[in-house]
């Protein structure tokens, strides 16, 4: 990992425990998540709603997942390798398995759902910290531009902008405060940022795959 790489995820790190302690000590962040719960932005202009929610499908686990698996199976057979497939599904795993056990710790409630004005609503038996639409659409469709031979940086904006804006149309949906939305990108951000470090275990993967089909194929 080059240091620049390091330097941006220790900053993103960092990023992600202070907007998690501010939430779990009711600090100002919270203030901020019910300044714009309070607006309700979602009524003011009720004829995009629609829309709005279609567009966050893009963030969702299944719909993303197969259309990017299903492009990366193409991509897979096309190179005669599995790393397509493999990096995508190490890096959904680890994504599930770290923002989930955070949405279980917190069990914080969704705006929606909320019971007290000013209130965290923390420990609720809520699953809405960090935002899942978030995190998953900054891993997915950033997997995609890591895998990009060409265009990476063309698709590195791509997956940016399809990030932030499906973060901020939950804000505006009311499905989840900002804090929930600030954690999801940066619990994915460090997903994205940690794929170098898990090169030798898809690549160790890989082999293993291929010797047992191998094997699988010999003559009798």
């Amino acid at each position: 990992m080059s240091r620049r790489r390091a330097a941006l995820l220790a900053v993103t790190l960092a990023g992600y425990l202070l907007v998690l302690a501010g939430v779990l000590l009711n600090t100002a962040l919270v203030d901020l998540d019910w300044s714009v719960r309070l607006l309700r932005p979602y009524e003011r202009w009720p004829r995009l709603e629609p829309l709005l929610d279609t567009w966050v499908v893009a963030g969702q686990r299944g719909p993303s997942a197969i259309a990017a698996f299903a492009w990366l199976g193409w991509r897979a057979h096309r190179l005669g390798r599995l790393r397509p497939l493999l990096v995508m599904g190490i890096a959904l795993l680890l994504l599930n398995v770290t923002v989930g056990a955070v949405k279980i710790v917190t069990g914080r409630l969704g705006p929606h759902y909320a019971q007290y004005v000013g209130s965290p609503e923390l420990f609720s038996g809520g699953t809405i910290f960090p935002s899942g639409h978030t995190a998953n659409a900054v891993v997915t469709w950033g997997v995609l531009a890591y895998l990009a031979v060409r265009w990476r940086r063309t698709g590195a904006l791509i997956a940016a902008a399809t990030a932030c804006s499906i973060g901020l149309t939950t804000v505006y949906l009311g499905t989840h405060w900002v804090t929930d939305v600030l954690a999801g990108w940066a619990a994915g951000l460090l997903v994205l940022l940690s794929l170098p470090l898990l090169e030798p275990l898809v690549a160790t993967a890989e082999q293993r795959l291929r010797r047992r089909f191998a094997r699988r194929h010999l003559p009798c």
